[in-house]
């Protein structure tokens, strides 16, 4: 099973199930993760800054084409509510401005 390793919560890993957005199989193993927009792809608060594996991840949706256009999605981030894992270990860590005040987070 693909699975996302979340640098920056102490290391955790998540199994992200054959069709199942990343996103969701993070709030499956319930962990709170920023998604303003409710999951639609229209802001960019559930993405994260890819370490590792970025090959795995599906192909660009076109929300993020477009906020990568805009500049407001960079290279090595994706949105979370966009995309999914068909297989593979990828790694990657929540930018400081989508952290949330409860969460304790690692460094």
């Amino acid at each position: 099973m693909p699975i996302l390793r979340i640098q920056n919560l102490f290391n955790r890993v998540i199994n992200v199930a054959a069709g199942q957005t990343i996103l969701q199989a993070i709030l499956a193993a319930g962990i709170d993760w920023m998604h303003a927009c409710g999951a639609k792809g229209r802001c960019t608060t559930c993405r994260i800054i890819i370490t590792e594996g970025q090959a795995y991840f599906t192909a660009l949706s076109t929300a993020e084409q477009k906020f990568r256009d805009q500049g407001r999605l960079k290279e090595n981030e994706r949105l979370l509510c966009q995309c999914m894992l068909p297989n593979g270990e990828v790694s990657g860590y929540i930018p400081e401005q989508t952290k949330f005040p409860h969460v304790i987070y690692s460094k």
